[in-house]
């Protein structure tokens, strides 16, 4: 059989010149250099040939492998390198902006708050979320019968106080233990406010959610007086809401202040509730009892404490009516704040 050794040649380069994809290229391997390729095929021919056609036969099929296997390396390491280049960036397309998160407004409501008493003096602590019955209830003058010390007020934890037998750790339901931690630790002046979570098993709504954030404050000296309490929050309430805000405040009861009150203010940023009395803390003097809890000497010291809910100061003032959209994680409510 006789063999075209130079247009075999030629076939083999154009062949591998046109192979666009690694599997093309496998098919021409495979069409020459496999096992029943051309170049086989020629050396199983060899046996029927004459011995001056089997040194030109020998001869071209080698020739036309060693051209094979050379085409076809260069040809893959081509192709190789354009599909590297096809994944590369494009540095004249427009880059995709990646976007820039921020703070939630949960976040920057606490962070604003407390900028303002900083701002008049107020150190920031810190409290621990797992409390003792002791510095959640006892020590603010909070009595074994009353409500919130039942089970259906308060989220108890399944361990014992290693400290008190047959009292339980329990989440704290405020911000108040903060006060006596802090007393404990330092004597006064003092003056502190004491951001956090807290939580309580209520059923959750619109206005209602088991874990919040509360804001505690205390300052305690000689000779404090609810005047100073006063004129503390009127000066918070202006600085934050404007000074447009019109405050009153109520009587009313908390265990570890007396006496005790509720702040309402009015302002036209409300929307939708200008004209309308909105509550937005609570507050008293520091009850004698919490102070000798503490271990401060009778009638040394006065002070007045204040809380105030994070999530109800941000709903007022941007106007959101529901508390549950804090934590749906919806990017288009995040997004406007």
């Amino acid at each position: 059989m006789s063999w075209d050794i130079e247009k075999i040649k030629a076939d083999v380069a154009a062949d591998v010149a046109s192979a666009s994809s690694l599997d093309a290229l496998e098919s021409v391997r495979l069409k020459y250099l496999g096992k029943k390729g051309l170049v086989q095929e020629m050396y199983g021919g060899l046996s029927e040939a004459s011995a001056d056609e089997k040194k030109l036969i020998g001869k071209g099929a080698n020739d036309i492998k060693t051209l094979a296997e050379g085409l076809i390396a260069d040809r893959k390491i081509a192709i190789s390198a354009q599909s590297k280049r096809a994944d590369a960036i494009d540095v004249t397309i427009p880059g995709a902006q990646r976007g820039v998160g921020t703070q939630h407004l949960i976040n920057q409501t606490v962070i604003e708050i407390c900028d303002v008493f900083e701002r008049m003096g107020f150190v920031i602590q810190r409290g621990p979320e797992i409390e003792t019955e002791f510095h959640n209830f006892s020590a603010l003058n909070i009595p074994l019968d009353h409500p919130s010390r039942d089970s259906f007020d308060t989220f108890y934890l399944d361990q014992e106080d290693p400290q008190v037998k047959g009292h339980y750790l329990l989440l704290r339901s405020h911000t108040s233990p903060g006060q006596i931690r802090v007393m404990k630790q330092h004597k006064p002046p003092m003056a502190v406010i004491i951001p956090g979570k807290v939580y309580r098993p209520d059923a959750v709504d619109a206005s209602h959610s088991f874990m919040f954030h509360q804001i505690e404050g205390l300052l305690v000296d000689k000779n404090v007086t609810f005047a100073d309490l006063k004129g503390l929050l009127t000066a918070f309430c202006k600085k934050y809401f404007g000074d447009d805000v019109t405050m009153r405040f109520r009587p009313h009861f908390f265990p570890f202040t007396e006496p005790s009150a509720e702040v309402d203010i009015q302002s036209n940023i409300f929307k939708g509730r200008a004209g309308k009395w909105l509550e937005i803390l609570g507050c008293g003097m520091v009850h004698p009892k919490v102070f000798e809890a503490a271990g401060y000497p009778a009638g040394e010291y006065t002070g007045f404490a204040f809380g105030m809910g994070v999530e109800r100061i941000a709903m007022l003032k941007h106007g959101i009516g529901d508390i549950r959209t804090f934590v749906e994680n919806d990017i288009r409510f995040l997004r406007q704040y």
